[in-house]
């Protein structure tokens, strides 16, 4: 079984650690755009025809099903991939978890990348899931871009900058971006002290992704398979290696067989 993953750059790596430890024996093809990023600042039109570049190359590779494991990508270009790939390889988008964290009634943070923060599309996922709760929109400038180049120092200032912005009383937190969970510990630790220690539940859409991919090809997750799975990492359509960046994350080294399982 073979399951593709695409995003811009390393967003990608929760969720495909997420489906290798549930699934240790899938063959993973983690397909990228280093050429065309960052996706965020491009018009609509442009980022999806670098999301379809980047689909057509995963799909060349015939896995069972492809995720988009971006926001971005999935809010301007999930419609185009399906539309060229569906019904022969199902299409998995990424949507922020607002649905799961407004269902445990508490306040809400939703951390998110300042173009998506305010925007119509995340409003409406606010609107259609979370009404009468209380929501907090936190933009995170530089926090994907410091992840992408695994900048610790830029990472935690971008960290620090958004738990100011966060209400000290709220009780759930939305990683609205698959770059922030690469970096939850820091999150985690950051909110710890803004909150006073309080236990906050993390809303991340790596696991959620990954399952559905699974169900989506008739399988279900299987943690104890022994690690048989395969990795092929393309680069803007070509056969490479993992980034450098990603071995600072313990998912990218998981996914080069160097570490123990994550989450």
């Amino acid at each position: 079984m073979k399951i593709a993953l695409m995003d811009s750059g390393i967003g990608l790596l929760a969720a495909a650690a997420a489906v290798r430890r549930l699934r240790p024996d899938a063959d993973l093809v983690v397909s990228s755009d280093p050429d065309g990023m960052p996706w965020g600042p491009r018009t609509p039109a442009d980022l999806t025809e670098r999301a379809l570049a980047v689909a057509r190359a995963a799909a060349a590779y015939r896995p069972a099903a492809l995720i988009v494991a971006c926001n971005t990508a999935t809010v301007h270009a999930l419609d185009a991939v399906r539309a060229e790939l569906e019904p022969a390889i199902p299409v998995i988008g990424t949507v922020p978890a607002i649905k799961p964290a407004a269902a445990a009634g508490g306040r809400l943070a939703i951390w998110a990348t300042p173009a998506t923060t305010g925007s119509t599309y995340q409003r409406g996922l606010i609107r259609d899931f979370a009404t009468g709760a209380r929501v907090t929109e936190v933009p995170c400038p530089g926090l994907a871009d410091a992840v992408e180049a695994a900048d610790d120092a830029a990472v935690a200032a971008a960290v620090a900058a958004a738990a100011a912005l966060t209400p000290g009383d709220v009780t759930d937190v939305v990683l609205g971006c698959t770059h922030y969970e690469l970096v939850e510990g820091p999150i985690r630790a950051a909110l710890a002290a803004r909150t006073q220690g309080a236990e906050l539940v993390y809303h991340g859409s790596a696991e959620p992704v990954a399952v559905q991919a699974l169900r989506r090809v008739g399988l279900r997750p299987e943690p104890g398979l022994p690690r048989t799975g395969g990795l092929t990492v393309l680069r803007s359509g070509r056969e490479g290696t993992l980034p450098a960046a990603a071995f600072a994350y313990a998912e990218g080294r998981l996914l080069a067989g160097q570490g123990a399982p994550v989450g």
